[in-house]
């Protein structure tokens, strides 16, 4: 792999033009020499599946099931549907002439970007680097990949996979800081995929303004969950339980509050603290000896929950359920908080991590309102048994994307478009 520095941008240069005229070649190439080259890709990754875990695990304590299900699944997910489809994706798409226009022919036909810039973040980063990655050669792409530098361990080893499969002419990855970004953030990309927070991506809009290279951001928000007492209160809390606290709550569709109407509260609390000691725990309860259960990707992180957490508690919030945290190792026992202000930092703040603050309401009209008066978040998750209860709620609120009477499902969702609204998102991704 080439060292860079903060000062190195004729690497970056080269780098770029030997992708581009790599990328004009391409567009010449089989739709039948693409699907090899991402079959060969998912049955490479496949044997890879050790070493995956592994870097996963030296980074946060990931599970390895989780690694599985959560990072190498949904990428062998996006190969075996894209082969499937491919065909027919790519085909020209025949447009009918109005009277007007008799006698002429009309089609639509896709074409490849060019050289593609995807900036993948640290929560999922096999998933959020490779998944792109998919779509971006089967359109006939080439791309730079630039992993989490919070996530060493399996940043270095995405490029090492790089490396050994893809000639650096199709697929690039850099690795480093902020500053290495920025540099490649220069750079005329012919399109620009990144994955992360609100607030980094407006920078990465700015910088992709400047070359007018299209974009597709992948960011967040705080996005809710709506329980009613119509709802399967069992049911609702073994599913919020996966979402939210899998990967330690780390998660940009995890449910980030919930909604809960007053007279079930105390029922799906009950449940709650249940379910999370069962799915996470180990004997009955969550320690650090517990084996389905990750750790914060770093201090800065942990030392941000431990702060929301404590304003929480300082403006009158209640604590249903806690436990052990260290510092020392990252980790954060799973935290279910009640009376919560509306002001905290807890109601304001995307928490990103494994607290779950539980917020009553009496009418569906108030959840709408709360709703509302944030950003649009990137996901929205209803349980009710009364679909006029869901249709109010999707019809007079807006989300990225929603789910009822589940949770992050939505995401591995082959067939649904992927992606944000406004300040959780813009684009979409997966398939087509």
């Amino acid at each position: 792999m080439t060292a860079v520095t903060k000062n190195n941008t004729q690497h970056f240069i080269d780098l770029f033009e030997k992708l581009k005229e790599r990328s004009s070649r391409l567009r010449n190439e089989s739709l039948k020499e693409r699907k090899k080259r991402l079959k060969d890709f998912g049955e490479f990754l496949l044997k890879k599946r050790e070493a995956i875990a592994d870097a996963l695990y030296a980074d946060f304590k990931k599970p390895k099931t989780e690694s599985d299900l959560s990072e190498l699944y949904p990428v062998l997910t996006e190969i075996r549907h894209t082969l499937a489809h491919l065909d027919e994706w790519a085909a020209p798409q025949k447009i009918d002439a109005p009277l007007t226009y008799l006698g002429t022919r009309a089609e639509i036909r896709y074409e490849p970007k060019g050289v593609c810039l995807i900036i993948a973040p640290w929560n999922f980063p096999i998933n959020l680097s490779l998944g792109p990655l998919i779509s971006c050669l089967a359109a006939g792409n080439t791309a730079v990949i630039k992993p989490s530098e919070m996530t060493p361990h399996t940043s270095r080893l995405i490029a090492e996979l790089a490396n050994e499969f893809f000639d650096e002419s199709l697929v690039k990855v850099i690795e480093g800081d902020r500053y290495i970004s920025e540099q490649l953030l220069r750079l005329p990309f012919d399109h620009i995929f990144f994955t992360g927070s609100p607030a980094i991506g407006k920078i990465v809009m700015k910088a992709a303004a400047e070359n007018l290279t299209s974009v597709t951001l992948e960011l967040g928000g705080k996005s809710p969950v709506i329980i009613d007492a119509s709802a399967n209160i069992a049911d609702a809390a073994r599913r919020i339980a996966f979402g939210k606290f899998l990967n330690n709550g780390q998660t940009c569709i995890a449910p980030d509050y919930v909604l809960i109407e007053e007279s079930v509260q105390q029922k799906f609390t009950h449940e709650l603290k249940s379910e999370i000691c069962k799915i996470f725990g180990e004997d009955g309860t969550v320690n650090q000896s517990s084996p389905n259960y990750g750790r914060i990707v770093n201090h800065n992180h942990f030392d941000r929950l431990s702060r929301i957490l404590q304003n929480a508690i300082d403006h009158g919030a209640n604590v249903e359920l806690s436990g052990e945290i260290n510092r020392d190792t990252n980790f954060f026992h799973p935290v279910i908080l009640s009376n919560v202000d509306a002001d905290s930092q807890v109601m304001q703040e995307e928490i990103f991590g494994p607290i779950l603050p539980l917020v009553p309401f009496k009418t569906i009209d108030q959840v709408t309102r709360i709703i509302n008066d944030k950003p649009k978040p990137l996901a929205l998750y209803i349980f009710t048994n009364q679909k006029s209860v869901s249709e109010k709620i999707l019809t007079e609120t807006s989300a990225g994307t929603a789910c009822i009477n589940d949770a992050v499902l939505q995401f591995t969702h082959p067939n649904l478009p992927f992606g944000g609204v406004n300040h959780s998102g813009i684009g979409k991704a997966h398939g087509k």
